[in-house]
């Protein structure tokens, strides 16, 4: 039985399909994305949509999307779909579709009369190509299929329209083309396994409609190229493979590196595995060697607290802890750069943030506890501690260390934790002073970077760092903690933020806390009280003054409810982790019913992966990035910390 399927009925309702979208991305940035019913909404779909070094390396749609139609009798039944104005669709290829499966390879059966085709896509794993393979299931008569490329060659935050600088040129290659539409762009080849006939037609598709953009308040409408079409006949039990990317491929060889790429894939047959198959889609080797993690698709890139956030969940979580470490090659090397004033040299961005170095060594920490704290000691000690000397001595350019042991950073200009949003330029959540999630991950850095100075016999680096994890844990207490249990969100001189958000759950989850037991309970039942919604915690509490929950509408609407009551999926992680450190075993049931709230989300909106947030309200609608890094992983690395819990062989 399929694990992710859809019926002919929700196919052909384009109010349900047209909400579903999946993507597809190999291992360097690149990705084919669109509706499950293969009508781009966003100006971000695309066939074809690849990172280009001479663009700075921002992503660019090649091909939008490729028409096929079925030709029989002279009769002609196009299967494409794409938005017009005047809410019309043509061709409407959607009433074709009998049914759309994704356990491995995204697979769409149409039924023609008594045609029945077959169409399979995926993206090759280390290259930036899309091959789709059509099988011609049951036919009673001669057919024929014909294909439509509509080309954009932009930038995905962009829109083509009709120009007289297009390059309308193209040369012909072994089974199909090759076009360069503008200069500066790599040459795009389309080829087929099979011999066709090309006729060169070229012309614009005018007034291409992205609803999601109009609904997002910008600019929707888009032209399209189509240089003119391929066509060719195809047998009962005949498959023919079509193949868009960089170079050219040898017709010869699509059909067994088809079979070859789809062997590699891990069917998607139960949850664990879809999140499995949901974190490697984040992880990003350059042609350098250098590897990271992207913080989501389709418009992140790579962020180190991000990284660092969801570094455990997608690798450790997902059984490949070679990931994790190959991942931590660079940005170890990213890190130390940054701390000795040295270029970057690599494509992490944000690794100033205050709050990145503490993360790293919360990442480390897990990798401790899931491979041994002799493997992340001979590793990583010598980071910890200079990550720890750095922040101590100073040295950090917005992370400074009181005399009372907190940690204090500015973020009255520019934002300076997760909640990031800006509004003309200005944090919209201005948290400064003394953060309290800062704070809790600073008291957990300190007791474990003495616990790494003992390992490494450093008795005297273990005996300050333990020292000023004791005055830093009562500082905490008497500063976050107010008389109604639950912890101040930031402290700043006089002024304190009684707003109830979730950044005090990190107090309550971490492995060291500055709380007693008691302490960590009051916590963990306002959160629960206030903040908790079946998709994550929300960013504020309703009886908080600013409740916003609803994410939509223009961008200046979606920025005042980004942090203002949505509710984060990554945020389940930390506060499920306090749950069960509070209940333990009794608290499994409800830490399942919890996580497998996100099962019906494989399903909707973004397909076998989880969002980036949802809205704060039911019935609590998927919103932003379609896949999220820190969700997918933090909702794994939860999933299997129950497991083994279930098992009783972890320590919590």
């Amino acid at each position: 039985m399929s694990y992710l399927k859809f019926d002919k009925a929700l196919m052909v309702n384009l109010q349900q399909s047209l909400t579903k979208e999946m993507l597809q991305a190999n291992k360097s940035g690149a990705y084919s994305y669109s509706t499950i019913v293969d009508c781009n909404t966003r100006k971000y779909n695309g066939l074809l949509v690849v990172p280009l070094s001479g663009f700075g390396g921002r992503n660019h749609v090649l091909m939008s999307s490729l028409d096929a139609t079925v030709i029989q009798h002279g009769a002609e039944f196009n299967l494409g779909l794409h938005k017009y104005p005047g809410d019309h669709y043509s061709p409407k290829g959607h009433k074709y579709i009998r049914q759309f499966e994704c356990d491995d390879i995204p697979t769409t059966i149409y039924r023609v009369g008594g045609v029945i085709l077959a169409r399979e896509k995926l993206f090759m794993s280390f290259e930036n190509r899309i091959l789709i393979r059509y099988t011609l299931l049951e036919a009673h008569s001669p057919t024929r299929l014909r294909f439509k490329p509509f080309l954009a060659f932009r930038d995905t935050n962009a829109l083509c329209h009709e120009n007289s600088q297009i390059d309308k040129s193209y040369e012909e290659v072994p089974n199909g083309i090759k076009m360069r539409l503008y200069p500066g762009y790599p040459e795009l080849y389309m080829q087929f396994s099979s011999k066709n006939a090309f006729d060169y037609t070229p012309d614009w598709y005018r007034n291409i409609e992205y609803m999601k953009e109009q609904e997002r308040g910008y600019e929707y409408q888009e032209d399209l190229f189509v240089p003119g079409t391929f066509e060719m006949p195809i047998k009962k039990g005949q498959s023919i493979v079509f193949a868009a990317g960089l170079s050219p491929m040898s017709p010869a060889s699509m059909k067994k590196t088809f079979d070859a790429e789809k062997a590699m894939r891990k069917p998607r047959t139960s949850f664990t595995n879809c999140l499995k198959s949901a974190a490697y889609q984040f992880y990003n080797k350059q042609k350098d060697g250098q590897r990271y993690l992207l913080a989501g698709y389709p418009w992140f890139e790579c962020r180190a607290r991000d990284m660092f956030v969801a570094l455990p969940g997608c690798t450790l979580s997902a059984e490949d802890p070679g990931l994790f470490t190959a991942i931590m090659e660079t940005a170890e090397k990213g890190v130390r750069n940054f701390m000795e004033g040295r270029p970057l040299d690599c494509d992490i961005t944000e690794i100033d943030a205050p709050d990145v170095l503490l993360w790293m060594i919360w990442a480390i920490q897990q990798y401790g506890k899931e491979q041994g704290r002799d493997a992340a000691v001979g590793k990583y000690g010598s980071l910890v501690l200079d990550a720890m000397d750095y922040i101590i001595n100073q040295r950090h350019p917005n992370l400074f260390v009181h005399d009372n042991g907190l940690v204090h950073t500015f973020g009255k200009d520019k934002p300076v934790s997760w909640m990031n949003s800006t509004m003309y330029g200005k944090p919209l959540v201005p948290r400064s002073g003394y953060l309290v999630e800062f704070n809790a991950l600073w008291y957990n850095a300190l007791r474990y970077a003495a616990d790494v100075a003992r390992d490494r016999n450093e008795s005297f680096v273990a005996d300050n760092l333990e020292s000023l994890a004791a005055k830093a844990g009562a500082s905490f207490v008497n500063v976050f903690r107010n008389g109604y249990g639950y912890l101040y969100d930031y402290v700043d001189g006089d002024y304190v933020d009684w707003s109830v958000r979730p950044n005090q759950i990190f107090a309550a989850s971490l492995d060291y806390s500055p709380l007693d037991k008691m302490q960590k309970k009051q916590v963990l039942d306002i959160v629960t009280k206030e903040l908790l919604t079946p998709k994550g915690l929300r960013t504020l509490s309703p009886k908080s003054m600013g409740y916003n929950p609803i994410f939509e509408g223009p961008e200046n609407r979606r920025t005042w409810a980004y942090h203002q009551g949505t509710a984060w999926p990554w945020l389940m992680g930390p506060y499920l982790e306090a749950y069960l450190k509070i209940y333990r075993i009794s608290g499994l049931n409800f830490a399942e019913r919890c996580l497998y709230e996100f099962e019906d989300d494989l399903t909707d909106r973004g397909v076998t992966s989880i969002s980036e947030l949802f809205d704060g309200n039911p019935p609590y609608r998927g919103r932003g990035g379609i896949a999220f890094a820190m969700s997918v992983a933090e909702v794994l690395r939860i999933k299997q910390m129950v497991k083994k819990l279930s098992e009783n062989t972890v320590q919590i």
